[in-house]
């Protein structure tokens, strides 16, 4: 006799970890820029280069990159930007991680403070978070049939549905826009691009038949000075919609996505247009894709076995399966003013605004999933000031959402991610403004189940003098607990019999019943 398995794939994080990063440094501003007069906007990013795992510990080497857009009163009034990179090296406590592991690490920016020391050097703060983790893939083996050397095995199991979510698909991937994009007739030629901005709106990722949907929007931003003897600068904003597919086999569209992604590579330049003029904008963008595809199957597993002239025992194992709860997807408004504070930076013509989220908390509750903390918000201006024509106002609006879940409990897992969808900022007046963001979250929302697998069965003879004590026939009154399964496990006798016997067409029994036992028939 021989259990027939069948191979469950499952993944689950085997360790994590999570540390926050404090940089500071001054930045000398290079000899080919002029002075700062006005800080004016700044933006950076996290990029991680190595990551070397060893035993319980894990060694992240990276640096923030960032750039800095400033005012200069040399030569007149003009915007120059400059770019700088702080190094960074990080060791991680990670309990359970070896050498050999892959480990995966994200890192979050929440912070970046750009001041100015002087008119040649610049004060540059950083607080990011790094989070670390290590994923594994593994199979459990579900016994679904009894396979019989000999006919007529007396031996009885019974079996249990179970549905479960099954890792098919995990890989990374990656995704190329490249577009190029005409300037309007009415602006003048790009002499040079002094700032730019390139970010993901309404972003989505689907499975499809051997393939992966990717579609959505990029906002582009530009700020340039154009050609000419006045070199008159000018901002640029385009959003450019995009859609295609990735090879994917193995995908089907009733599959279960869980697809990360963020912006891998970007490169925007000045490209001539059919004339020779300095009037396109080429995009080379790469949507770095970590993809988890899960397909929902309902297994029927041998959940007990006993035997009737044998006797047999069920050798268990405690094992995890993990079931899909919902795949869900909300929005949220946050509105807000912000309020110029300086008198002499009064607002007269709003260029560009961004937005993003740091998500403070998120926790599950008695609702679902409760998501708190801040959309920040950066708006570039032209001020009413001729000797400072440009400047920032930055706000932070808090926000708390919760994520409908029917039915969660706070052991479920879930992975979370949350955009700005929208960003509309308007003038009140020169000195305020109204913004309104519309955030986009996407949840999916796991239940692991706990499961007692048999993974082996050893069969040995009766024992005489335990059955020989078990009374020829009796007459058995349900108990309130009991149902045909396990009073024939008692007695040694197949459900089918004690059904035969007892004149029963269904396995439906109630306390009270009295059903005629008769040892082996």
């Amino acid at each position: 006799m021989e259990l027939i398995k069948k191979n469950i794939h499952m993944d689950r994080i085997k360790c994590k970890s999570t540390s926050q990063v404090t940089l500071e440094e001054d930045i000398n501003i290079p000899d080919s820029k002029p002075d700062v007069t006005t800080l004016i906007y700044e933006k950076g990013h996290v990029q991680i280069e190595e990551v070397k795992p060893t035993e319980d510990h894990v060694s992240i080497r990276g640096r923030l990159l960032f750039s800095v857009l400033y005012q200069s009163r040399e030569d007149g009034q003009k915007l120059v930007c400059v770019e700088g990179k702080i190094p960074f090296e990080e060791q991680l406590y990670m309990e359970g991680v070896r050498g050999t592991d892959a480990v995966t690490v994200k890192a979050a920016l929440e912070d970046l403070t750009v001041g100015m020391i002087n008119s040649r050097k610049l004060s540059v703060q950083a607080l990011f978070t790094l989070r670390a983790w290590v994923e594994e893939l593994y199979d459990e083996e579900a016994p679904v049939d009894l396979y019989f050397e000999e006919t007529g095995t007396p031996l009885e199991y019974r079996k249990s549905k179970l549905d479960l979510a099954q890792i098919a698909i995990q890989k990374n991937d990656i995704f190329r826009i490249r577009e190029e994009i005409p300037l309007p007739q009415n602006y003048p030629n790009i002499f040079q691009i002094i700032w730019e901005s390139v970010t993901l709106e309404e972003v989505e990722c689907k499975p499809i038949a051997e393939n992966i949907s990717v579609q959505g929007d990029v906002h582009i931003f530009i700020l340039y000075e154009g050609e000419g003897e006045e070199a008159p600068i000018r901002t640029f904003e385009t959003v450019l919609p995009f859609s295609g597919a990735i090879e994917c086999h193995g995908s089907k569209e009733n599959m279960i996505a869980d697809i990360g992604y963020e912006i891998g590579h970007c490169e925007l330049e000045v490209r001539p247009d059919f004339d020779g003029e300095e009037r396109m904008l080429g995009l080379e963008l790469v949507l770095d894709l970590a993809m988890k595809l899960y397909e929902e199957e309902t297994v029927e597993m041998i959940s007990d076995v006993y035997g009737v002239t044998k006797e047999v025992e069920c050798i268990d194992n405690a094992v995890e399966f993990k079931q899909l709860l919902m795949k869900i997807v909300g929005k949220s408004k946050v509105t807000d003013r912000m309020k110029v504070k300086d008198a002499d930076a009064r607002v007269l013509q709003l260029l560009h605004s961004e937005g993003s989220v740091q998500i403070d908390n998120q926790e599950i509750t008695a609702e679902g999933i409760l998501v708190e903390g801040t959309v920040s918000v950066q708006v570039m201006y032209i001020t009413g000031d001729d000797t400072s024509p440009y400047n920032c106002l930055k706000g932070v609006m808090p926000f708390s959402y919760t994520l409908e879940v029917p039915n969660i409990n706070p052991s479920d897992s879930f992975r979370l991610r949350a955009d700005v969808g929208q960003l509309q900022v308007v003038m009140i007046d020169s000195e305020e403004m109204d913004v309104k963001a519309v955030l986009d979250f996407q949840a999916a929302v796991f239940r692991n189940v706990p499961k007692t697998l048999i993974s082996d069965i050893k069969v040995s003879e009766l024992d005489m003098e335990k059955v020989n004590e078990l009374p020829g026939m009796v007459v058995y009154v349900v108990r309130p607990e009991d149902n045909l399964w396990n009073i024939g496990k008692r007695y040694y006798v197949p459900v089918e019999k004690i059904k035969e016997v007892n004149e029963l067409s269904s396995d439906e029994i109630k306390a009270g019943d009295k059903l005629l036992i008769v040892k082996g028939s």
